[in-house]
């Protein structure tokens, strides 16, 4: 299988994102262009941690779609199983639910604190990783080269993303204040 080396390029082009958001568009609104790019990113992220086989980016794209999906698909700020599921149904109408467990286990577990348990993939733990690099815009960088990260968000700019969470944030604060985020996993 080949392998997709993103040591020297950015991954530009999702073509299974990009039609999983022409299918969902509505739902997305004018939050699309700033979780398409949180996408984007996530999945570069992951690239420069592991060398990703077509296969594997695939996989990458299920996941790195629908991981925080069930904000918009599912109407929830506590969005992790929602999003879980969604992608499980899709992976299943789509040939792909062997990788369920695998696709399952990026979703709940991309918001824990903490290194994921022995057994999970490597996979699993990379999403992890990519996704507080994101979240903390750079702040944590685990493995990833400074250089590269800044070149991944210069080409995906942030477009209003993590105004969005702090706005879906507050508003979660101000209906369910003893659960402030409820998708957060030690």
């Amino acid at each position: 299988m080949d392998t997709v080396s993103m040591h020297q390029a950015l991954i530009t082009e999702l073509p299974l994102v990009d039609a999983l958001f022409d299918q969902y568009a509505e739902r997305f609104g004018r939050d699309q262009t700033a979780y398409r790019n949180h996408v984007y990113r996530l999945v570069n992220l992951v690239a420069l941690q592991q060398p990703l086989t077509e296969d594997t980016l695939e996989k990458l794209q299920v996941a790195a779609f629908f991981h925080d999906a069930g904000i918009w698909l599912a109407g929830t700020f506590n969005y992790l199983s929602p999003s879980a599921r969604l992608a499980c149904h899709y992976l299943h109408e789509n040939g792909r639910g062997a990788w369920s467990t695998e696709v399952q286990d990026m979703i709940l577990d991309h918001h824990k604190l903490s290194a994921c348990e022995p057994g999970k993939t490597a996979l699993v733990e990379a999403f992890r990783r990519a996704d507080w690099i994101d979240l903390s815009r750079g702040l944590l960088h685990f493995t990833v080269p400074r250089p590269a990260l800044r070149a991944v968000l210069r080409r995906f700019p942030n477009a209003g993303f993590h105004r969005r969470l702090l706005t879906l944030f507050l508003r979660q604060m101000a209906t369910e204040p003893w659960r402030p985020l409820p998708m957060l996993r030690r």
